[in-house]
C-alpha cells in the first residue's frame, strides 16, 4: 500500500492511481483542492488543521512554489520529505516517504506482484522507459513557469514560447516513437512512459483553456494538431477503464472550460 498526499486533482497522482489500478496494488489519496491545502496539516496522517494545530508554532513552514502564506508541516513530514513538495507519498508505516511522481508511480509498479512489463521486460527495456520518464521531467520543468502565468498576468512572450517549444520537443518525441508502428511508445505492452505521457500531457492540456490570454499578449496558440501520433496515442489511452476514471471527470471538466473561454 501506498499512501499520497497532494493537491487535487493532480494528474501526476494519477501515474500512481492508473498503475496501481493496472497492477491491483492498494494506493490511497489524501488531499484537497490547491487553495485549501493551506488549511491542512501536512502529515502522513494529513487531515484539516484543527485549532490546536494552528496555534503550534512549530508546525508553520513558509509556503513555496505554487503556495504562498504559511504551510503547516509536521517534522515527521519533513524527515520523510526534505523538500517538502506534494505529491508527497508514503510507505504503510508513514516513515520512508517517496517524492516526485515518476518515483511514486516506479514505487506502485515494484509493489505489484505481477508488474505485467509495465517496467519493461529487460534492463535495456526498463532503461529506455527511464529515458522516456526523465524526458518528462525536463517537460515539466520547462513548462512549470508556463502554466503558472497563465492564472496570473505574469504571462509574456518569452514565457509563452518558452512553454511552446518545451510542448514541441516532447511531444515531437512521442511522435517519433510511435512512428515506428508500435502499438505503445516502447512497444507492444502498455508500460510507465505510456502512463506518464497521459499524466503530464492532461496537466498540460490546461493551457488550451487560457486561448484568450495567450492572444491577448499577441502570441499564436499551442498547435496541437501538429502532433497526429501522439494524440491520437493520448485518446486512445484515455478511453481505457484504468485511465478513464481518473481521465473521465477531468476531461469532461476540460472541455467546459475551453468552451467557456474561447473566442
Amino acid at each position: 500500500m501506498i499512501r499520497i498526499f497532494s493537491y487535487l486533482p493532480n494528474p501526476r497522482v494519477w501515474k500512481a492511481t492508473i498503475t496501481g489500478r493496472y497492477l491491483n496494488v492498494k494506493v490511497e489519496v489524501r488531499g484537497a483542492p490547491p487553495r485549501e491545502l493551506g488549511q491542512w496539516l501536512w502529515d502522513f496522517d494529513a487531515r484539516p488543521l484543527g485549532e490546536e494545530d494552528r496555534n503550534n508554532a512549530a508546525l508553520e513552514r513558509k509556503g513555496r512554489t505554487g503556495f504562498s502564506g504559511s504551510l503547516y508541516k509536521t517534522d515527521q513530514f519533513l524527515n520523510a520529505h526534505p523538500y517538502g513538495n506534494v505529491p508527497a507519498a508514503f510507505d504503510s508505516s508513514g516513515k520512508v516517504g517517496i517524492f516526485e511522481s515518476n518515483s511514486i508511480m516506479r514505487a506502485v509498479a515494484r509493489l505489484a506482484d505481477d508488474d505485467r512489463g509495465v517496467y519493461g521486460r529487460d534492463p535495456y527495456h526498463a532503461s529506455r522507459i527511464d529515458s522516456f520518464l526523465d524526458a518528462s521531467l525536463v517537460f515539466a520543468r520547462d513548462t512549470q513557469h508556463y502554466l503558472l502565468s497563465l492564472g496570473s498576468d505574469r504571462l509574456t512572450r518569452e514565457i509563452h514560447s518558452q512553454g511552446r517549444d518545451a510542448f514541441v520537443n516532447y511531444l515531437g518525441g512521442i511522435e517519433g516513437a510511435l512512428a515506428a508502428g508500435s502499438r505503445f511508445i516502447t512497444g507492444d505492452e502498455l508500460t510507465l512512459a505510456d502512463i506518464c505521457f497521459v499524466a503530464e500531457v492532461s496537466l498540460f492540456s490546461r493551457e488550451r483553456a487560457w486561448r484568450r490570454t495567450v492572444e491577448a499578449i499577441d502570441c499564436e496558440p499551442i498547435d496541437w494538431s501538429r502532433c497526429d501520433l501522439a494524440m491520437a496515442h493520448y485518446e486512445r489511452l484515455c478511453k481505457l477503464r484504468v485511465f478513464e476514471v481518473d481521465l473521465s471527470p477531468f476531461l469532461e471538466k476540460l472541455a467546459a472550460d475551453i468552451k467557456k473561454h474561447a473566442g
